[in-house]
């Protein structure tokens, strides 16, 4: 969805965003068959990790045949039960001109779930009394208090009521990567309402908006804030990235996208630019990969990404936990516009992160996460104590992510494979 218009609009945003919401082989670590014990480390990241070898080999065989019979390009899933490493398994190719395959250390651009791991870094910061969610951007940010934003607050970014969903105009790919500009230019916006009384999609402008708010308080850039505060923790230095180095190009997946087009400018204000062509275009492009833009442009591994929300539940992984509980609590409890200009909201928006209810107790978070232009999708389940992530590379509107991941509960529910849970989406 491109366009800041209708509540269409709205509505189609956050289907997008539930958060639920060849070579091919499986992970390579030495296995005894007792699912306690311990596996070896794998090459280069010194991590003891185990594998639920009934539940990886189920779904290496789901993915391999969503590859073979062309719904996907190449695919990585990881899952974490437990705190511990359930299912880490790839398919397909990587890049199709080359024939590359994918494997362990493919990176894939994740589009919006970097949202989920942008806002992470923010509660982090609130957790350690740097920022706070009802306190005015402009407290840390005083440029931004210009037309009419001096009271936005830190909550309606993360929540997406700030009023500022649309992009800057006129605006080049140069200025849109560098930084800066972006804020300078982002500072000058006026909101498109009354912030705090609608909640509407933020696709890009969230990213600079709680962004810029974290590198005034710690004097480090976003892409930096995100390798201290969750990749070198988890291990993930070199699977995790907002903005990546030029060593790892080679290792960033082809994202291909059949039949796209760009649709007719038609002036109105824009959550993404229709200038900037086809959202994989763009994030094939060089450029585009190495900017940091902690809305859209994540590139990271599936078992990154897993482990991102694996350390949010309660215990963590590997004895850490990103987030104590009782802030993850706060972080994810649903939103509502402070003064709501409606009923019609979205119910299904917390801080940064987007969460799925209970039916039979809507007060209670089923799950919670962020989802990802082109169908990735990452999120993390507390009641199974379960998290998962899901990449893939042919963007598309099968709806592999759901297939995946009901069939990993269908597992771990004790239904055989090939038999329909009880659950139809996740």
């Amino acid at each position: 969805p491109r366009f800041i218009t209708t509540g269409a609009v709205i509505a189609a945003n956050v289907a997008l965003l539930k958060p639920l919401m060849a070579a091919t082989h499986a992970t390579e670590l030495e296995w005894d068959g007792n699912h306690d014990a311990p596996a070896t480390p794998r090459a280069g990241t010194g991590r003891i990790e185990t594998i639920n070898t009934d539940l990886q080999d189920r779904i290496q065989r789901l993915i391999d045949r969503l590859v073979a019979e062309g719904k996907e390009r190449g695919l990585q899933v990881a899952a974490y039960v437990d705190g511990r490493l359930a299912v880490n398994a790839w398919a397909g190719i990587a890049d199709a001109s080359s024939g590359r395959p994918v494997d362990e250390r493919t990176l894939f651009p994740v589009f919006s779930a970097t949202k989920g791991v942008a806002a992470t870094v923010i509660h982090g910061l609130v957790e350690r009394g740097l920022l706070a969610y009802d306190e005015p951007i402009a407290t840390v940010w005083p440029e931004f208090a210009s037309h009419g934003k001096e009271r936005i607050t830190l909550r309606q970014a993360l929540n997406h009521s700030a009023g500022l969903p649309q992009m800057p105009r006129p605006l080049t790919y140069e200025e849109l990567h560098d930084w800066d500009t972006m804020c300078a230019r982002i500072a000058n916006l006026a909101p498109l309402w009354p912030p705090g009384t609608r909640i509407e999609y933020h696709a890009i402008t969230y990213g600079w908006l709680v962004g810029e708010a974290a590198q005034r308080v710690t004097g480090r850039s976003f892409g930096q804030l995100v390798t201290d505060e969750i990749a070198r923790p988890l291990g993930v230095t070199e699977e995790m990235f907002v903005g990546i180095p030029d060593d790892v190009e080679t290792r960033v997946a082809t994202l291909e996208e059949p039949g796209a087009v760009t649709p007719p400018d038609d002036g109105l204000p824009q959550s993404i630019p229709v200038w900037m062509g086809t959202l994989h275009d763009w994030m094939n492009r060089a450029d585009a990969r190495r900017a940091c833009l902690p809305a859209s442009n994540g590139i990271m591994s599936a078992l990154a990404l897993a482990r991102h929300y694996a350390a949010l539940l309660p215990g963590g992984i590997d004895g850490i936990e990103l987030l104590p509980p009782d802030r993850v609590r706060l972080a994810t409890a649903p939103q509502k516009p402070d003064q709501p200009e409606n009923d019609e909201y979205p119910r299904n928006r917390a801080l940064g992160y987007g969460v799925s209810l209970d039916e039979s107790r809507p007060d209670r978070v089923k799950t919670f996460g962020h989802g990802g232009y082109g169908g990735c999708n990452a999120f993390a389940e507390p009641d199974r104590r379960f998290a998962v992530a899901i990449n893939k590379n042919l963007l598309n509107q099968h709806d592999s992510a759901s297939e995946i991941v009901q069939e990993i509960r269908n597992a771990l529910d004790g239904i055989p494979e090939g038999v329909a849970g009880s659950e139809a989406k996740p």
